[in-house]
């Protein structure tokens, strides 16, 4: 039983790989968007009438423009390497929701919310741009898919350790079981999490500088960010996210390498 269980794993874990187009990598995801895009834009449909959803308003107006030019230069991008069809399932939403929360997400498919909180810190149109090409990064790479995936074999690892055990003593078992949550939490899904927003803040940039926005402007988002923060965040190898000066670093850096992507398309003057 095992034995066969292992196998099971092993299986999964090889032939659940989808490329990662701006990577060239193989991720792991056993979701196909037929499969995940339907409830996710339930639960998307369900949270906007269960808030209020601002609209009509410059800053909601603002946002879906931002959020189509950036799903539009995501899309040239993708034709020009070779990716023509890949958005094909996605229905992309930009919406504004009423919220102190200085925050934004995406879900699969492209549904994507930002608070009203957040507007502070992003202050202007490249701004928003920063954190809609962030978002919109985690849609094309499959993030939520990959999540969900590697959420499956962590559940699958418990089972697998609850066989191992199997005829221990109870205490035996609960100190082996303590010790695979806290293993499989800060060695694999933390790292995996950061792993993800670092991956969303490179494609983001290049996405937002092909748009035609400053990609010099995202380390002065987070700059903003590190500010309203306070400096009360837990130490990076607990969080799901990299530190703000990890971040600050890693957006100054790769600016220039945005820049040189977007001439590809002939953009050379941002907004």
């Amino acid at each position: 039983m095992r034995r066969i269980f292992l196998i099971l794993v092993l299986f999964l874990g090889v032939s659940a790989c989808k490329v990662n187009p701006f990577t060239g990598q193989k991720t792991l995801n056993f979701y196909k968007n037929a499969q995940l895009f339907p409830t996710a834009f339930a639960q998307y449909d369900q949270f906007l009438n269960e808030n209020k959803v601002i609209t009509g308003t410059p800053e909601a107006n603002t946002l879906r423009r931002v959020g189509q030019r950036i799903s539009s230069a995501a899309e040239r991008w993708l034709a020009a390497n070779g990716y023509a069809g890949y958005l094909k399932d996605y229905k992309w939403e930009y919406n504004l929701v009423e919220d102190n929360t200085v925050n934004a997400w995406c879900m699969p498919g492209g549904k994507i919310v930002f608070y009203t909180g957040i507007l502070p810190i992003t202050q202007t149109e490249t701004g928003i741009a920063v954190v809609m090409g962030h978002e919109v990064a985690h849609a094309l790479a499959d993030h939520g898919a990959q999540r969900m995936s590697a959420g499956t074999l962590q559940q699958l690892g418990a089972v697998g350790v609850a066989l191992a055990t199997s005829g221990k003593s109870a205490e035996t078992q609960n100190a082996f079981m303590q010790a695979y949550g806290i293993g499989t939490q800060m060695g694999g899904m933390l790292p995996f999490s950061r792993s993800h927003e670092t991956e969303a803040d490179r494609i983001g940039l290049q996405i937002m500088a092909i748009a035609g926005y400053n990609p010099d402007e995202a380390a002065e988002l987070w700059k903003r960010m590190k500010a309203n923060s306070g400096g009360e965040a837990p130490p990076e190898f607990m969080s799901t996210h990299p530190s703000n000066d990890t971040r600050i670093n890693n957006l100054t850096a790769w600016a220039p390498l945005a820049k040189e992507e977007a001439a590809k398309f002939g953009v050379t003057t941002f907004r």
